[in-house]
């Protein structure tokens, strides 16, 4: 099993930053990608942001030039800085990690998502 903790979620006012974390832990052999998700209330779970274990990265075009995905490998775990934050990136953000739990057996697996609220 694996589980993924999410931290650094809250109100924050417009204009203002967040930093997500994300880390995994228990039984993992090898993480893959890890990705952002969020979904705001009566909208559709969408992709925010995604990093391949490579450091590849791709964002959202709401999100370009204001949030950053980035990885320690090292600690299991991803982050995602959000900067100049607006009222509608206010939504549950959810990490995602494709994981390898043992050198053939690969899952995919979820955290429990935080709230980000951004108002003033």
């Amino acid at each position: 099993q694996v589980q993924l903790v999410e931290s650094g979620g809250g109100l924050v006012q417009p204009g203002g930053s967040l930093r997500l974390s994300c880390a995994a832990s228990g039984s993992i052999f090898t993480i893959y990608d890890m990705a952002w998700y969020r979904q705001a209330p009566g909208k559709q779970r969408e992709l925010v942001s995604a990093i391949t274990n490579g450091g590849g990265t791709n964002y959202a075009d709401s999100v370009k030039g204001r949030f950053t995905i980035s990885r320690d490998n090292a600690k299991n775990t991803v982050y995602l800085q959000m900067n100049s934050l607006k009222r509608e990136d206010t939504a549950v953000y959810y990490c995602n990690a494709h994981v390898a739990i043992t050198l053939i057996q690969r899952r995919d697996y979820w955290g429990q998502g935080t709230q980000v609220t951004v108002s003033s």
